[in-house]
């Protein structure tokens, strides 16, 4: 199955495959009229917000619509009044052919294709909306997210934890036609799952208990903005359904309610997963993955790209709030950080200056002040257990199942402070990691009072 819009990664070139769609009005009130689309749901009718807007009085507010799809461009009538037609036929839906002729009202309508080809070579600069990379795939994807940004298209960003998907998502924002609209953040892995189809949609008043009042979803809160959906691979697969209709029909229903309302939203998707996988096991729907992977951007991990490490260093240094004014690592610290396997890739390394920050007394990241287990990573043959054991000493003057107690104690906490740590805070994921329960991770934060890093 060929997807809609793809990326296509080379050592020294990329190149977007755009296909757009073209609609002229042949015949009718607004005949001479054209419009071209790299959007994937276009609606027909004569209400305002419509992408082709009709003046003929026998078309219906939201008469049809064009749903483009892997491999196929679908034409579906919405209910209308006075039909859908190709030639005498009335249609509820069809496949458009290029160059086929079809009716809404007395308006007669042409469809085309167009696709075009465009090779994106890496930016001369280095930083693109707060992501910095002087190396050529940093380069290439700011080259990519450049030129995606003022479409419309919905984007997939993949990459493992802590590469700066969130940034990408931003900087496509900040550079689209609606950067002035809102921008709404979705985590799908951080909501409970009972109220995940409530916070994306919005709730009536009585709609389950807790439901006090009407509550828009974020899809609402986002119309005429950006909505970005990060860990959509966390999705429950009962309501993967429901995400896809809103994608396709652009109009939200809320939890309880009978009315449907219209949203004019961009959407961006990340993942840390391979959606790909996902979808050979069951896990996550084909035709949705299809839906948010019109163009797919991947982020490549800090281990691909250490020749930036420099950069990244200086741009978090001087980005860090309370930073007492060293803007510089030493280069023990700088050999450290190349041989380092950066697990949490960029957060992590964020994460190990803004804690080496208030033990600096130059301006100078130096070896004494890195986290105790970043350090441990100089020994070459690193004991996991030897620095721990430091840090939880037995009490020999407690009883035995006092003194254990208290190791036990000690031991549960260092250790979901480090699997939080390095899942960048994400519950869902930690406790896959650690093959424990979601619930049980949030209990013992509750027990032993953490927070999620920040």
């Amino acid at each position: 199955m060929s997807e809609v819009t793809s990326t296509i990664t080379a050592p020294q070139n990329r190149k977007l495959y755009l296909h757009r769609i073209h609609v002229q009005c042949v015949d009718g009130p607004d005949a001479g009229k054209h419009w071209t689309f790299e959007e994937d749901v276009i609606t027909i009718g004569a209400s305002r917000g419509i992408d082709i807007p009709l003046t003929d009085p026998t078309v219906s507010r939201r008469h049809a619509k064009i749903v483009r799809t892997s491999g196929s461009v679908v034409l579906h009538d919405l209910d209308s009044t006075n039909g859908t037609f190709v030639g005498q036929l009335r249609i509820r839906e069809v496949y458009l052919a290029p160059n086929l002729r079809f009716r809404v009202g007395r308006t007669e309508m042409i469809f085309t294709q167009e696709e075009e080809v465009i090779s994106i070579s890496p930016t001369k600069e280095a930083a693109f909306e707060g992501m910095v990379g002087a190396s050529v795939t940093m380069r290439q994807v700011f080259g990519v997210l450049r030129r995606i940004a003022p479409t419309n298209l919905t984007v997939l960003i993949t990459g493992e934890t802590g590469t700066g998907k969130e940034l990408a998502s931003r900087a496509v924002h900040a550079h689209s036609r609606r950067a002035d609209g809102p921008f709404i953040v979705f985590d799908c892995g951080a909501a409970p799952d009972n109220l995940i189809e409530s916070e994306l949609f919005g709730h009536k008043r009585g709609a389950f208990t807790g439901a006090v009042g009407d509550r828009p979803g974020v899809f609402e809160l986002a119309d005429g903005g950006t909505i970005f959906l990060d860990e959509i691979g966390e999705l429950p697969l009962e309501l993967q359904p429901k995400l896809l209709r809103v994608l396709e029909q652009r109009e939200v229903r809320r939890v309880g309610g009978s009315r449907t309302k219209a949203v004019d939203v961009r959407v961006v998707a990340a993942t840390n997963r391979n959606l790909r996988d996902e979808v050979v096991r069951g896990t996550f729907r084909e035709d949705l993955y299809y839906r948010l992977a019109v163009v797919e951007v991947m982020i490549p991990s800090l281990r691909e790209r250490k020749d930036d490490l420099p950069l990244l260093v200086r741009h978090l240094l001087h980005g860090a709030d309370h930073n007492p004014g060293a803007y510089r690592a030493s280069e023990a610290v700088m050999g450290l950080f190349q041989s380092y396997h950066w697990p949490g890739n960029v957060r992590e390394l964020n994460n190990c200056l803004i804690r080496a920050l208030p033990f600096c007394d130059t301006n100078t990241i130096t070896m004494d002040t890195l986290p105790r287990t970043l350090r441990a990573q100089q020994s070459p043959t690193p004991a996991p257990v030897a620095a721990p054991a430091a840090a939880l000493q037995a009490d020999p003057d407690l009883p035995f199942k006092d003194a254990k107690d208290q190791l036990i104690e000690a031991f549960e906490r260092q250790y979901l402070i480090d699997l939080l740590e390095r899942h960048g805070g994400n519950v869902s994921r930690a406790a896959r990691a650690a093959q424990m329960d979601r619930k049980t991770i949030t209990r013992l934060m509750k027990k032993h009072q953490l927070k999620r890093p920040t």
